[in-house]
């Protein structure tokens, strides 16, 4: 099997332009993500110090608490094959996606 220099880079370029874009992306989606669910809990205690809803704080708080107990499935037997299949793509999507959440 012949590895191809120029199809690596290639492959690590397009994976790093796409990368950046949905890094960028992802961090103002989250930005925005955080000032409805800040916006939320404020409105809830503000209707809750008026009466006019009971919120259980420490049922809400606890529910965090169980988030790591999902399961995880095992890797399939040729997980080695697919990592190396996809390393240059991976790498660039990777870096690429570092830079847009840092810089977005």
């Amino acid at each position: 099997m012949e590895i191809e220099i120029q199809q690596l880079g290639r492959d690590l370029g397009i994976g790093a332009v796409i990368g950046a874009i949905i890094g960028f992306t992802a961090k103002k989606m989250a930005k925005l993500i955080a000032v409805i669910i800040g916006i939320e809990i404020v409105l809830f205690r503000l209707l809750e110090s008026r009466g006019v809803i009971q919120v259980d704080w420490d049922k809400i708080g606890n529910s965090f608490l169980g988030i790591g107990d999902v399961a995880v499935a095992s890797a399939p037997p040729s997980w080695l094959v697919s990592i190396i299949s996809t390393l240059s793509i991976g790498a660039g999507f990777m870096g690429g996606f570092l830079l847009g959440f840092k810089y977005g």
